[in-house]
């Protein structure tokens, strides 16, 4: 190919990506999900309603975490769903991340999350059936990640 044509190709897909890599923003659409104190308060003002069925979503942690600047959590589930939401009851504000899906997803997340202190981790799946499936993990912080 050459390199002209190349560079131009290239060019083009560059344009193209943020097109195809568009995302809802949470924080702008839903603000007071990510006020709020609570868990519950945070899946109802997100969702709009907080009726969970605790089924088919597995939330793993460690039972002790020796640092709580860096918990490593993993979400998974074979529900087909549209969304899947992090929740925590350690700190000033519960949730954590929301990551929107496709048709083609597959829920296997891993991520760090910074908890204060000891508590529950909560993933909330909401279906494409419009019902919301939750999955908790409770453990215990040795040193706070939030304060030192």
């Amino acid at each position: 190919m050459e390199r002209r044509k190349f560079l131009g190709l290239s060019v083009a897909a560059f344009a193209a990506l943020p097109v195809l890599l568009s995302a809802t923003d949470f924080r702008a659409t839903k603000p007071d999900a990510w006020t709020a104190k609570t868990v519950e308060d945070a899946i109802k003002a997100l969702y709009g309603s907080a009726e969970l069925i605790e089924k088919d979503v597995k939330v793993k942690a460690p039972k002790v975490a020796s640092n709580g600047g860096a918990v490593p959590v993993t979400v998974q589930s074979d529900i087909p769903a549209k969304t899947v939401t992090i929740f925590q009851d350690a700190n000033p504000e519960s949730a954590v991340a929301t990551f929107e899906l496709n048709e083609y997803s597959i829920i296997d997340f891993g991520l760090k999350i910074k908890m204060k202190q000891s508590g529950t981790i909560t993933a909330v799946v909401e279906g494409t059936d419009g019902k919301l499936y939750v999955g908790k993990q409770t453990l215990e912080v040795a040193l706070g990640g939030c304060e030192g």
